[in-house]
Protein backbone atom coordinates (compact mmCIF):
# COMPACT_ATOMS: atom_id res chain seq x y z
CA UNK A 1 0.00 0.00 0.00
CA UNK A 2 1.74 3.00 -0.93
CA UNK A 3 0.37 6.87 -1.24
CA UNK A 4 2.43 8.92 -3.54
CA UNK A 5 2.39 12.95 -3.48
CA UNK A 6 3.36 15.34 -5.69
CA UNK A 7 3.19 18.74 -7.62
CA UNK A 8 5.10 20.49 -4.98
CA UNK A 9 7.53 23.43 -6.09
CA UNK A 10 8.19 27.16 -5.55
CA UNK A 11 5.40 29.74 -6.35
CA UNK A 12 5.11 33.15 -5.54
CA UNK A 13 2.69 34.47 -3.08
CA UNK A 14 -0.40 34.89 -4.29
CA UNK A 15 0.17 31.94 -7.10
CA UNK A 16 -1.33 28.65 -7.01
CA UNK A 17 -0.39 24.99 -6.78
CA UNK A 18 -2.25 21.59 -7.19
CA UNK A 19 -0.89 18.66 -5.42
CA UNK A 20 -1.61 15.22 -6.10
CA UNK A 21 -1.86 11.91 -4.00
CA UNK A 22 -1.92 8.74 -6.17
CA UNK A 23 -2.94 5.35 -3.97
CA UNK A 24 -2.00 2.10 -5.02
CA UNK A 25 -2.31 -1.67 -3.55
CA UNK A 26 -5.84 -1.10 -2.36
CA UNK A 27 -9.00 0.79 -3.01
CA UNK A 28 -9.01 4.00 -0.89
CA UNK A 29 -12.50 5.07 -2.12
CA UNK A 30 -14.53 4.13 0.81
CA UNK A 31 -11.00 5.76 2.98
CA UNK A 32 -11.39 9.49 4.44
CA UNK A 33 -7.71 11.14 2.88
CA UNK A 34 -6.24 14.09 4.64
CA UNK A 35 -3.72 16.50 4.07
CA UNK A 36 -1.22 18.09 6.53
CA UNK A 37 1.87 20.10 6.35
CA UNK A 38 4.93 20.64 8.01
CA UNK A 39 6.86 23.59 8.08
CA UNK A 40 10.63 23.72 9.44
CA UNK A 41 10.68 23.40 13.04
CA UNK A 42 6.78 23.02 13.58
CA UNK A 43 4.53 20.30 14.50
CA UNK A 44 2.99 18.49 11.57
CA UNK A 45 -0.67 19.80 11.07
CA UNK A 46 -4.52 19.54 9.87
CA UNK A 47 -4.80 20.73 6.32
CA UNK A 48 -7.98 19.39 5.47
CA UNK A 49 -10.32 16.13 4.72
CA UNK A 50 -12.06 14.54 2.12
CA UNK A 51 -14.80 12.23 3.50
CA UNK A 52 -15.21 9.12 1.51
CA UNK A 53 -18.94 9.40 2.68
CA UNK A 54 -20.24 12.28 -0.01
CA UNK A 55 -16.90 13.66 -0.37
CA UNK A 56 -18.12 16.34 2.49
CA UNK A 57 -14.57 18.29 3.20
CA UNK A 58 -13.15 20.50 6.45
CA UNK A 59 -10.62 22.58 6.43
CA UNK A 60 -8.04 24.35 8.85
CA UNK A 61 -9.23 27.87 9.31
CA UNK A 62 -5.36 29.32 8.53
CA UNK A 63 -6.22 27.45 4.65
CA UNK A 64 -10.22 27.49 4.47
CA UNK A 65 -11.18 29.87 1.32
CA UNK A 66 -7.95 29.68 -0.46
CA UNK A 67 -7.19 25.24 -0.17
CA UNK A 68 -9.55 22.72 -1.86
CA UNK A 69 -9.76 19.03 -1.47
CA UNK A 70 -11.28 16.96 -4.15
CA UNK A 71 -10.96 13.18 -5.02
CA UNK A 72 -11.52 11.14 -8.26
CA UNK A 73 -11.90 7.29 -6.47
CA UNK A 74 -11.70 5.92 -10.62
CA UNK A 75 -8.15 7.22 -10.34
CA UNK A 76 -7.70 6.77 -6.65
CA UNK A 77 -5.97 9.78 -6.40
CA UNK A 78 -6.81 12.49 -4.11
CA UNK A 79 -6.12 16.66 -4.67
CA UNK A 80 -5.43 19.63 -2.55
CA UNK A 81 -5.57 22.68 -4.79
CA UNK A 82 -3.73 25.94 -3.18
CA UNK A 83 -4.75 29.39 -4.52
CA UNK A 84 -3.81 32.28 -3.27
CA UNK A 85 -0.69 30.93 -1.43
CA UNK A 86 1.06 33.26 1.52
CA UNK A 87 5.16 32.47 2.39
CA UNK A 88 3.09 31.21 5.76
CA UNK A 89 1.70 28.02 3.72
CA UNK A 90 5.15 26.73 2.83
CA UNK A 91 5.87 23.28 4.77
CA UNK A 92 6.29 19.87 3.66
CA UNK A 93 2.78 18.56 2.27
CA UNK A 94 1.58 14.46 3.30
CA UNK A 95 -1.59 13.52 2.45
CA UNK A 96 -2.94 10.89 4.93
CA UNK A 97 -5.74 7.96 4.35
CA UNK A 98 -8.13 6.12 6.57
CA UNK A 99 -8.20 9.04 9.73
CA UNK A 100 -10.88 11.04 11.58
CA UNK A 101 -10.93 14.35 11.10
CA UNK A 102 -7.88 16.74 11.85
CA UNK A 103 -6.36 13.98 14.41
CA UNK A 104 -2.70 12.79 13.01
CA UNK A 105 -2.91 9.59 15.23
CA UNK A 106 -6.07 8.13 13.25
CA UNK A 107 -4.73 8.06 9.79
CA UNK A 108 -3.49 4.34 9.13
CA UNK A 109 -1.52 5.52 5.98
CA UNK A 110 0.64 8.35 4.62
CA UNK A 111 2.72 9.65 1.91
CA UNK A 112 6.25 10.29 1.23
CA UNK A 113 5.37 14.16 1.12
CA UNK A 114 5.98 16.74 -1.54
CA UNK A 115 7.65 20.48 -0.87
CA UNK A 116 5.68 23.57 -1.13
CA UNK A 117 7.88 26.82 -1.43
CA UNK A 118 6.06 29.74 -1.77
CA UNK A 119 8.07 33.13 -1.51
CA UNK A 120 7.08 36.41 -0.72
Amino acid sequence: VQLQASGGGLVQAGGSLRLSCAASGRDFSRDNMGWFRQAPGKEREFVGIIRWIIGSTDYADSVKGRFTISRDNAKNTVYLQMNKLKPEDTAVYYCAAGGYGGSRATYEYWGQGTLVTVSS
